[in-house]
C-alpha cells in the first residue's frame, strides 16, 4: 500500500499527475491533493479522476499507470 497523491497543477499537456508519496518528482504540499492509500496506481488515478478531467499516472513512480 502507498500514499498517492494528485497534482493540483496540470502539465503542459493538461494532465494532472498522479504521485505516490516517495516520488521525487512529488509536488509541494500546496500543489498538491491527497488521494488516499491504494495497492495500486490504478486505483489513485481512478480516484484522481472524480477531481480532474485528465489524469495520469506518473511515469517515475506511477509507472504503469502513465501513458505516452
Amino acid at each position: 500500500m502507498a500514499r498517492y497523491y494528485v497534482n493540483k497543477n496540470a502539465q503542459n499537456n493538461g494532465d494532472h499527475e498522479v504521485h505516490t508519496s516517495g516520488c521525487s518528482w512529488l509536488p509541494k504540499e500546496e500543489n498538491r491533493k491527497y488521494l488516499g492509500t491504494f495497492d495500486s496506481c490504478t486505483a489513485a488515478v481512478k480516484e484522481a479522476k472524480k477531481h480532474y478531467d485528465q489524469v495520469n499516472g506518473c511515469y517515475y513512480c506511477s509507472r504503469d499507470c502513465h501513458t505516452s
